[in-house]
């Protein structure tokens, strides 16, 4: 009896070339339950990545687990993971999941008996989680968990999605005028319709000159367009949980990406691709795509805008210096919700950047409305206690 092939079944190697074969077997056996997406073992498989490079690079054994508490590869990972966290390397969301997802490891390895240390590998203790339903009615759920797991406990100040901040609108600017003139063409294009239309980089990387020719104005202005995203799009372009919708875009900026995608330097990049990317309206210079579909991630995107940001860092533009591509997304959604809260109020701006930004929850919506109120409330703060302190400092009451 064959099992059925999984295509993108993500495996693990070490460095010199031999598979890491309990890891393999794990993405195969998560893979072949019919209730998990592919989409989630990958996401596993990169966590489970950076706990074999954390391994080789502090000369680790994954099965090392000696009497001494200290010494043990999960404990002592656990506190490379809590360090990287305290000094901003890594988001507090990304270092919970990296060990999780290694316990979770572990947690099979046992059961399946491929891993059966002397010494404990964790302590593990039952925590109750009460929950009431819409009808008031309580419950309580019994969840257990381990004196390894790491509480996802943000860092001070005001986060939106993916803990990131959005820039201000000159330094937007800025970043758009140098990227014109530094960055390439294709960095440019990405940036300008990260900040002027909200999509993720998974989107974006994915559109097709189809989904821009199938624009179609809004009934509102016709100087706004709408591109139609998701699965159910025709064609179909990449969205995060699947979502289909419609985003929107200015006319300018559509043509400008009209234009790009009938460039010579774009279709030079066509002619290189393969007949599956060649509607793709953005290729690198050997006709890849920038970023795998399903992914969500694009190697050549995070090179070219670690070029990008040593140039910007060098010309004084400090709002590159942790700079993420994500925060075009988190800029988009503040202005949006600045503009749509002095039209209509902040009941009518959580509705309009949820639309516009394909939000599957209005409650993630809702962190920009806040965000954006607060912000005058903190403007005034600080001008008030700055001209107080400056009375004390000249004397002057």
């Amino acid at each position: 009896m064959h099992s059925r092939a999984i295509k993108g079944l993500p495996q693990l190697f070490w460095a010199n070339g031999s598979p890491w074969r309990e890891a393999n077997l794990w993405f195969m056996d998560r893979a072949s339950t019919r209730d998990v997406d592919l989409k989630t073992v990958q996401a596993k498989a990169t966590c489970l990545h950076a706990y074999a490079n954390w391994l080789e690079a502090s000369g680790s054994m994954w099965w090392d687990f000696p009497a001494r508490k200290e010494n043990r590869c999960l404990v002592r990972y656990r506190g490379a993971l809590v360090e990287a966290r305290d000094n901003s390397e890594l988001a507090p969301s990304t270092v919970s999941q990296r060990m999780r997802v290694v316990i979770g490891f572990y947690r099979w390895l046992r059961v399946t008996g491929l891993l059966s240390p002397d010494w404990p590998m964790w302590l593990e203790r039952t925590v109750g989680i009460h929950l009431t339903n819409s009808f008031g009615l309580e419950r309580t759920l019994a969840v257990t968990t381990t004196d390894l797991s790491i509480p996802n406990r943000p860092r001070a100040g005001e986060r939106l999605e993916d803990g990131l901040l959005p820039v201000s609108a000159a330094d937007r600017n800025q970043i758009l005028e140098l990227a014109r003139e530094q960055a390439s063409e294709e960095l440019f294009l990405l940036l300008t319709s990260g900040f002027f239309t909200g999509m993720r980089l998974q989107t974006l990387t994915d559109l097709k000159i189809q989904t821009l020719i199938n624009a179609v104005p809004d009934p509102a202005d016709p100087n706004l367009y709408r591109l139609a995203v998701g699965p159910g799009a025709s064609p179909s372009v990449e969205t995060k949980f699947g979502v289909t919708g419609q985003v929107w875009i200015t006319k300018d900026l559509l043509d400008e990406i009209l234009r790009y995608s009938y460039s010579a330097r774009r279709l030079k990049r066509e002619i290189k691709a393969s007949s599956d990317y060649k509607n793709l309206v953005f290729l690198t210079r050997f006709g890849n795509p920038y970023a795998q579909r399903g992914s969500g991630k694009s190697v050549a995107i995070n090179v070219e805008m670690h070029y990008f940001r040593k140039i910007a860092l060098a010309n004084g533009l400090q709002s590159m210096r942790d700079f993420r591509f994500h925060q075009t997304r988190c800029t988009f959604a503040t202005e949006l919700a600045r503009i749509a809260i002095g039209a209509g109020g902040g009941i009518h701006a959580v509705a309009i950047v949820k639309e516009a930004l394909l939000h599957k929850h209005e409650s993630t919506a809702l962190k920009y409305i806040k965000f954006v109120e607060k912000t005058p409330i903190k403007q005034e703060l600080a001008n008030t206690f700055t001209r107080a302190f400056l009375g004390i400092i000249s004397g002057q009451e």
